[in-house]
């Protein structure tokens, strides 16, 4: 894989971008948790914060963001099996077939 050095420039500048971004939202996370928030304010902040550093982490460093396809068949299996699990107890409750145990 021969990479152009503009290439290559470009794709440590945005690593740069992301850090500094990284960087700034650590910041933010300490600086809210020094206000005296309600519990629910506070958890509903930093998971905010939390999910968008994760975010991007997994997007740029894991290089997530270019796997598309693929992550869209896992979403779309993942939705389908929660589904088929949250039917399962539904569906065994109403099942045709009665075992009956004699003592």
């Amino acid at each position: 894989m021969s990479h152009t050095r503009e290439e290559i420039d470009h794709h440590v500048r945005t690593y740069i971008r992301v850090f500094v971004t990284l960087m700034v939202m650590t910041v933010l996370t300490v600086a809210v948790a020094k206000f005296k928030l309600a519990h629910f304010w506070a958890i509903a902040i930093a998971l905010g914060i939390a999910s968008f550093k994760g975010s991007l982490v997994a997007g740029f460093f894991m290089h997530l963001k270019t796997e598309r396809r693929i992550i869209f068949a896992f979403l779309i299996l993942t939705a389908v099996l929660f589904i088929f699990l949250m039917a399962l107890p539904t569906l065994v409750a109403f099942d045709p077939i009665e075992v009956t145990h004699e003592s």
